[in-house]
């Protein structure tokens, strides 16, 4: 299905990983505030940094079983709603460590509120149906927002993000 950029409102990619399943230092790179600008190297594998990271825990990993992945895909576009976004499509992808969300918002609303409402939205979902997990969270701090700026971008996107549904897109 090929999408179409609105013009009036601004197409973001974002994505938030769950609770310490992606530690700095771990064996996938990963940024922090001083390696996240375009051209900067990302942080590799560095076992004592990921221990430190580990330690610093509240509470075990997050790792999404199936149930929730699914209550995840099925509550994000009422969630969106909620929040006045159009919502295009997402996913909680098989890794069960992350989700993705493409969506259209007002150009004036900042990329982070619209995940720091998503997480919480998410997680008062997820813990109404399961309990609070030992962290006292469900997400990582930070993740991507990027802009969708041009046409080839949104359909790669979007499809990207549809290969990795748990539960089939309805078109």
């Amino acid at each position: 299905m090929k999408q179409h950029l609105d013009p009036a409102r601004t197409t973001w990619h974002i994505t938030f990983g769950t609770y310490g399943t992606r530690l700095h230092g771990d064996i996938r790179p990963t940024v922090d505030r001083n390696h996240n600008k375009p051209g900067q190297p990302f942080i590799h594998h560095d076992p004592g940094r990921a221990k430190d990271e580990r330690d610093k825990m509240n509470g075990d990993p997050i790792h999404l079983t199936a149930p929730q992945r699914a209550v995840i895909e099925t509550i994000i576009p009422e969630i969106c709603k909620r929040g006045g976004w159009t919502y295009r499509i997402c996913a909680a992808p098989d890794e069960a460590d992350h989700v993705h969300i493409l969506l259209d918002a007002e150009r004036s609303i900042d990329p982070d509120r619209i995940m720091m409402w998503l997480k919480r939205w998410l997680g008062e979902a997820l813990t109404n149906r399961w309990s609070k997990p030992l962290s006292g969270t469900w997400w990582a701090k930070g993740g991507s927002t990027p802009p969708v700026k041009d046409q080839q971008y949104l359909n790669n996107a979007y499809h990207y993000i549809r290969r990795q549904r748990t539960l089939p897109q309805s078109e």
